[in-house]
């Protein structure tokens, strides 16, 4: 059945001409909220593995992990021969520019690499990281992935984001002033105290204020060895049920234009080390509640966009 919004899938498709693999590296980055450069103790929602939590060897060299992985997806699609690298967990533009090159360099040589995926936070793009990555998108695929979780400085302040909404916004039109870095934001539904109205206000404030190229909306995952924990078990922190997420999705996804490309709508967890919500463990049944929904009200994406 074809979707009612644009997959990361069908995108990756029509640009490459062919399926690829995107492969997890963990490249040994911290983040700046957790060493103390703008905070201590990282978002309340992150283990200590950041959200690395699914890569196969993190603790392998570079090169190591890049192979161990390819070798994993090999066995589902032996077919495929061409890979994004992406440099996922914590924060992998948090260190000199000497050491970065160096860390990406051990895996975007490698034979089939045909572009690069950087998960970072909007404090941690100075502009000479941000001159290099202009000079890789010369020689490859090169996608900015920015955590920005919410746009409210309150809940912003309750997860110990510790940067704002109006920085990202800044960090935003610097990357974009080389045309060829996409950039991917990050929100998660289901933050402490943010209603469905603020959700998809969220979505909104992205999306039009904004120039970027695709969005990634995550499940808020309740994880052992958080500081969320307390959220939960203090009353403070109600996690959605698999009818409201899926609602609260659909009504996103007829927000966002037609030609930002959905990158994720879901999440994967861990599930030993999962609290909730658990129905997220069943992704494929999510995500076909969330195709049956838009059927059901014949909508889709960018459908109510003209609105915003």
């Amino acid at each position: 059945m074809k979707k009612r919004y644009q997959t990361l899938n069908d995108y990756y498709r029509q640009l490459f001409g062919q399926k690829i693999f995107k492969v997890p590296i963990d490249a040994g980055f911290d983040c700046p909220n957790r060493d103390g450069t703008v905070a201590h103790g990282g978002c309340t929602f992150c283990t200590v593995s950041g959200s690395g939590d699914a890569i196969v060897a993190p603790d392998a060299p570079i090169r190591e992990q890049f192979y161990k992985e390819i070798d994993f997806m090999h066995r589902k699609w032996p077919e495929v021969k061409k890979y994004l690298v992406y440099f996922q967990n914590f924060t992998n533009t948090h260190a000199s520019l000497e050491t970065i090159k160096e860390r990406y360099e051990q895996a975007i040589n490698e034979p089939g690499v045909i572009g690069i995926n950087i998960g970072t936070r909007p404090d941690c793009l100075p502009d000479d990281v941000i001159s290099y990555l202009a000079e890789l998108s010369e020689r490859m695929h090169v996608t900015v992935e920015l955590g920005l979780q919410t746009t409210y400085e309150s809940t912003s302040k309750l997860i110990n984001r510790a940067h704002s909404y109006d920085l990202y916004k800044e960090t935003v039109r610097r990357l974009r002033k080389y045309p060829k870095i996409e950039i991917v934001s990050h929100l998660i539904n289901g933050l402490p105290g943010e209603s469905r109205a603020m959700m998809l206000e969220n979505v909104r404030r992205c999306v039009t204020d904004n120039d970027i190229q695709g969005i990634k909306l995550h499940l808020l995952h309740l994880m052992t060895n958080t500081r969320m924990q307390r959220d939960y078990h203090e009353g403070r922190l109600q996690l959605l049920s698999q009818e409201d997420y899926v609602s609260i999705i659909c009504d996103q996804l007829e927000i966002i234009p037609k030609h930002i490309i959905i990158h994720r709508i879901t999440g994967d967890a861990p599930r030993d080390m999962l609290i909730g919500p658990m129905w997220s463990l069943n992704k494929w049944e999510v995500l076909n509640a969330i195709d049956q929904e838009m059927e059901k009200r014949d909508s889709y994406q960018g459908c109510r966009s003209a609105i915003l």
